[in-house]
């Protein structure tokens, strides 16, 4: 960990600040690992190497004058293809997209800058950010650095193999189904899904669209804990219109020690199968928290039917995606749904019901969404926090069947892959933050992660547990094929 690759946002700004390392050698030592480890990962697909340095130059002269323009002064980091970036490609991986151009930066990007950050690229997803892999017709597949014919995730998944690679120095991803937390979790860093509304989305769309996209919230990626919170506080805020009136000024962690919490652990959902080694894994982190002093209860969850909560986003989720369809498209899935049996609950069918779901129908779905909601709060009341597996299994090998139709082995069964969102689903829905912080490897070395759910806007209680995870349990290890 002495390699300057792998340590964290934090501890480079503070080599920069203090003028041990400069940004322009930061930046040139990121790029020669960019040139000689990325041919084979695929994970930044997108590069501003010249307008890099130019700013790099900037800040180290900035420096040497004494002035620090934010917490990420001179500090090199990749943004998700899909946030817009001043003259480079946003296309979500769409091909009618591919040469399309931002004409300026995304308000989190914006942000970034303001805050010091230097730009060096953008990182790899799948279309429209819509499966738990990192793959598209025009950029290829992105490879996960601890397994290359193993998947790093998705739809962040560029960003997490980034960071795990020692090729940038924090990450900005997106997550509306575990699009930070699932690829942070396969790639063993740290990601934080924000509460809901709390930073603003402008500029993570395509066709330059503005308005807030249910359950779809932004967040940062790091090799550690604590650059998450750096990373939340530089993006966190609203945008032009509500900010004129209201501002966000999160909670302070509700326990600042271990043995000061109250949680709950799920070690399998019950629900959907969840890997043997990835139940052994959370097994293991109950016991170490109880020798720890932490109050640990296995299995408490709030007061809802699960089924009922996964139903539910499955549905909601497919309805907010549902204008991606072409008039065609609507047709043919409408005609689909009009011959589905009523009892059918299966995966492709709560999609085709989601893709077609009429107004009315929405707003009852929408309803339960909310009681399910303050079914939390009730739950929050009694614990600080719930950990929960992040996934089902560990990294899986690539697959490029549609999501739908594909199946994933947990315990050597075949499964719906579509599983694989389930466990995310729960904060998405309902708004909650949500933190993924490594916690082991399987037997084949594969990352596993815990994702800390808290209550809604509670976001610094589940970073802070993160925190402590890090310092007495679990911290970010490198691959041992990119040290």
């Amino acid at each position: 960990m002495n390699d300057i690759s792998f340590l964290s946002a934090k501890q480079l700004t503070s080599l920069i600040r203090r003028r041990k390392l400069s940004s322009l050698e930061l930046l040139d030592h990121y790029i020669d690992r960019i040139e000689r480890y990325n041919p084979s990962l695929n994970a930044i697909i997108t590069k501003d190497f010249d307008q890099a340095r130019d700013s790099a130059r900037i800040a180290d002269g900035d420096i040497a004058n004494g002035v620090m323009r934010g917490p990420l002064h001179g500090l090199p980091m990749t943004v998700k293809e899909s946030f817009d970036v001043a003259g480079l490609p946003t296309t979500w991986g769409v091909p009618d997209q591919r040469g399309y151009k931002a004409k300026t930066d995304a308000v989190s990007v914006q942000r970034l800058r303001q805050a010091g950050a230097i730009i060096i690229g953008k990182s790899n997803v799948p279309i429209w950010l819509a499966d738990c892999q990192s793959f598209n017709e025009i950029y290829g597949i992105t490879r996960n650095p601890w397994d290359e014919n193993r998947s790093p995730g998705g739809s962040s998944g560029g960003s997490a193999a980034s960071l795990a690679a020692g090729m940038t120095g924090l990450e900005l991803g997106s997550d509306i189904a575990g699009s930070i937390r699932n690829p942070a979790a396969h790639c063993g860093v740290f990601g934080h899904k924000p509460t809901m509304g709390i930073c603003s989305t402008i500029g993570h769309t395509l066709n330059q669209n503005v308005a807030p996209i249910d359950m779809l919230v932004i967040g940062p990626l790091a090799r550690s804990a604590q650059d998450l919170e750096i990373g939340l506080k530089v993006i966190m805020g609203f945008d032009d219109i509500d900010s004129s009136a209201l501002r966000i000024t999160l909670p302070r962690p509700r326990k600042k020690q271990f043995k000061e919490f109250k949680i709950s652990v799920l070690i399998d959902d019950n629900t959907v199968p969840v890997a043997n080694e990835i139940q052994e894994q959370q097994q293991r982190l109950v016991d170490f928290l109880r020798s720890s002093g932490v109050s640990v209860d296995v299995g408490v969850r709030p007061d809802f039917d699960p089924w009922e909560s996964h139903r539910i986003f499955d549905v909601l989720l497919r309805a907010t995606t549902s204008s991606r369809q072409t008039d065609d498209e609507f047709n043919s899935n409408s005609s689909q749904v009009s011959q589905l049996n009523p009892s059918d609950d299966t995966k492709w069918a709560r999609m085709l019901r989601g893709l077609t779901l009429s107004h009315r129908d929405w707003t009852t779905l929408n309803e339960s969404r909310h009681r399910i909601r303050w079914k939390w709060h009730d739950f929050f009341t009694n614990y600080d926090l719930m950990l929960a597996p992040m996934t089902v299994t560990a990294a899986f090998p690539h697959n490029s069947t549609p999501p739908y139709e594909r199946t994933i082995l947990v315990d050597e069964e075949k499964q719906q892959f579509m599983n694989q969102i389930s466990l995310a689903g729960y904060a998405n829905l309902s708004y909650l933050p949500s933190t993924v912080a490594p916690i082991g490897f399987t037997k084949e070395n594969l990352p596993v992660g815990v994702q800390i759910i808290g209550a809604q806007y509670q976001d610094r209680s589940c970073i802070r547990f993160a925190r402590l995870l890090e310092k007495h349990y679990q911290k970010f290890k490198p691959s041992p094929h990119y040290k």
